[in-house]
């Protein structure tokens, strides 16, 4: 399964969602077609431009826990000292692409931060 992590400040718009993620992408040279899901910490749930972008990609939005948040925060690549203080991860999107693409993920590379959106793209273990 193949995830992309979504972090941003507030206000953002779908649009500023969707860049992010294309962005991402074509850093890793994938297609849109490549990803099962979107995902955001539970500090981004009344993020309206997180899941209409999720909407308009036609990809389910995984809201992870601040536990499993956490949880996967020891195997992200990028620092910042503002998500660690709000969200308590080093990288919103980092960490809640791995907990949601599932057992063994990995990062695809550092997020991507275009603007106010930061985006990153985990595989889980059992793909292909």
């Amino acid at each position: 399964m193949m995830v992309a992590g979504i972090g941003s400040r507030k206000g953002v718009t779908a649009r500023d969602v969707r860049a992010a993620i294309e962005t991402a992408l074509e850093a890793h040279g994938l297609a849109m077609t490549a990803l099962s899901a979107l995902a955001t910490g539970e500090i981004k749930r009344e993020e309206e431009a997180i899941f209409v972008a999720g909407r308009d990609l036609a990809l389910p939005v995984i809201v992870v826990s601040d536990d499993a948040l956490q949880a996967a925060s020891a195997g992200t690549l990028s620092h910042s000292d503002l998500s660690q203080a709000h969200a308590g991860t080093p990288s919103v999107s980092e960490a809640s692409a791995l907990a949601a693409a599932g057992k063994d993920a990995k990062l695809l590379g550092p997020r991507t931060v275009l603007g106010p959106v930061t985006c990153a793209i985990a595989l889980g273990g059992g793909a292909a």
